[in-house]
């Protein structure tokens, strides 16, 4: 350090490595890099779980968000760290891919990273730490399959996966209704799936919420739930049979295009004017009534006048239907969009059972169900709830369980819940350690504790005592070899998770094991951190 005078000669320091104090090499840089990791993973970790905490994040605009769901709280999260950021990538990826599970990912890469940070300490090169722990991944993911169990449901038994739905429901706000929420999750997915090709398109479920009533008025509606009215408060509010004209033009006479003027000097000439366009809207209604058409939903709007006509000459519509509900319309009722009037025929009118307009509470507030569709491949689930946050949340839950049965249906293989096949991993990877005689059997042991950590945040979540409730858990899992024995969160006074019906989709668990390592072993690998130095 040195002391120097400026020309006014006031006294400034000069440091030494200006440039270089922010950069981290070795053992620094993974220490760093492993405590801003581990970080993430600390506050995550309280919600995991039945039992699990809430967080409220708080956006710079003031809006609120109350969720549990691990990819959510790290997308609102504004995190810095570049470590950090893998970990909010870490859990967008099991959120594409799978869709459950987010929190547990987190969790299990936080454990992984701070069982290296000691192995570093003890003077293991990082790759190799990074090696045993990708032996150790291996020997878990073909352990899970082992323990897995194949279940078989079919349209009619769809039990199976309501049981699974329920375990996803059960660490959310939304718990005391999981069973009717589960199975409206199930026989969405299953009136959407294509059982031969063993897909679902997730697209085709649409969640819409209304403020008001409580949870357990959510409904699944098999059709098409769109938040408008009829455009004229005497329309018929509910319409048998109905055949949907769907419309992507204006339904009123078209404006000139280029830059005119029309002078119109006497009453007569007016008089014309508004002749012709009242003729023009007529043929517009006369040509969809010829089609056959008994209701208009339209992407555009028209003014009163039309409106008017529109009543008089019995023809009920919407206006103003945004272009995604439009698509699901379409899809529901078999009917195409129309972009002109010209193209108008019989051929390409949607066809629903049921038609009506619902009004809640002592609002204005209207919504319009389109029911008994002709091809019942779009399905609306529709939720209340007393508030908005609750019902953001409860549509967050959803579609979390949505993902499940998905998951299920392209492969129906489960493992049990409650932490006990982290539990199996770990005695399985235990024992596999002796076999690695090289420095990675330490790594491999290190990935068997960390895989503890799980349950441990469980039995801490629900207020039990965690290493007592793991080593009991764990030593009668040992004793009677039974992979389904895991942490009794809800009380239920067994610890077999059979009976509890706890289950876990059996990919969702191995991509859990596989990301939260690929990421570890991408944090250990680096060494050093240049950062711009900040002035």
């Amino acid at each position: 350090m040195a002391l120097a005078f400026d020309e006014y000669g006031r006294p400034f320091i000069i440091l030494r490595e200006q440039e270089s104090k922010s950069r981290l090499r070795g053992l620094d840089a993974q220490k760093a890099n492993i405590s801003a990791g581990t970080a993430v993973a600390r506050i995550l970790r309280t919600s995991l779980g039945p039992k699990g905490m809430d967080k409220m994040l708080q956006s710079p605009d003031g809006d609120i968000t109350i969720t549990n769901d691990g990819a959510t709280i790290l997308e609102q999260m504004d995190v810095d760290n570049q470590i950090g950021k893998l970990m909010v990538e870490l859990s967008r990826s099991q959120d594409y891919e799978i869709g459950d599970g987010t929190t547990g990912v987190v969790v299990m890469a936080g454990a992984l990273l701070e069982q290296a940070e000691r192995l570093l300490e003890r003077g293991i090169h990082p790759i190799r730490v990074a090696e045993g722990y990708e032996i150790a991944s291996k020997i878990a993911v073909d352990h899970l399959q082992q323990i897995s169990h194949k279940f078989e449901f079919n349209p009619t038994n769809i039990e199976p996966l309501v049981q699974t739905c329920m375990t996803t429901l059960s660490s959310k706000i939304v718990n005391r209704c999981k069973r009717s929420l589960a199975e409206i999750a199930v026989k969405a997915v299953m009136a959407v799936a294509d059982l031969e090709r063993k897909d679902v398109n997730l697209d085709l479920i649409k969640i819409e919420g209304k403020v008001g009533g409580k949870l357990e008025d959510t409904e699944l509606i098999y059709g098409i739930l769109v938040d408008k009215d009829m455009s004229h408060p005497q329309m018929p509010k509910h319409i048998q049979d109905a055949k949907i004209a769907i419309l992507t033009c204006p339904f009123e006479p078209p404006k000139p295009k280029t830059k005119h003027k029309v002078d119109i000097d006497t009453v007569e000439k007016f008089q014309t004017l508004r002749e012709q366009e009242r003729k023009y809207f007529d043929d517009m209604v006369q040509q969809c009534k010829d089609v056959g058409a008994t209701l208009v939903i339209c992407q555009w709007g028209f003014d009163d006048e039309a409106n008017h006509l529109l009543m008089h000459r019995n023809l009920p519509a919407v206006r103003w239907v945004g272009g995604v509900e439009l698509e699901l319309i379409a899809i529901a009722t078999g009917g195409r969009i129309v972009p002109r009037f010209q193209e108008l025929t019989a051929e390409k009118l949607g066809k629903a059972g049921l038609v009506r307009e619902k009004s809640f509470g002592t609002t204005k507030d209207r919504m319009l169900y389109i029911e008994h569709c002709a091809n019942s491949k779009a399905v609306t689930i529709f939720i209340r709830g007393g508030n908005k946050m609750m019902i953001e949340e409860t549509k967050r839950s959803i579609h979390d369980a949505l993902c499940v049965a998905r998951n299920l249906i392209r492969n129906n293989s489960i493992v049990y819940g409650g932490g006990a096949p982290e539990i199996s991993c770990s005695i399985a990877v235990e024992a596999a350690a002796d076999k690695y005689p090289g420095v990675e059997q330490y790594a491999v042991r290190a990935f068997a504790d960390a895989l503890d950590s799980v349950p441990m945040a469980l039995a801490e979540n629900s207020g039990l005592q965690p290493i007592e409730t793991l080593s009991a858990v764990k030593s009668q899992q040992i004793k009677e070899k039974n992979a389904c024995c895991g942490i009794d969160c809800n009380d239920a006074g067994t610890n077999d998770m059979r009976e509890q019906n706890v289950f876990e989709t059996l990919i969702g668990k191995q991509q859990q094991l596989l990301l939260a390592t690929q990421v570890v072993k991408m944090i250990l690998k680096i060494d050093d951190v240049i950062s711009p130095s900040e002035y």
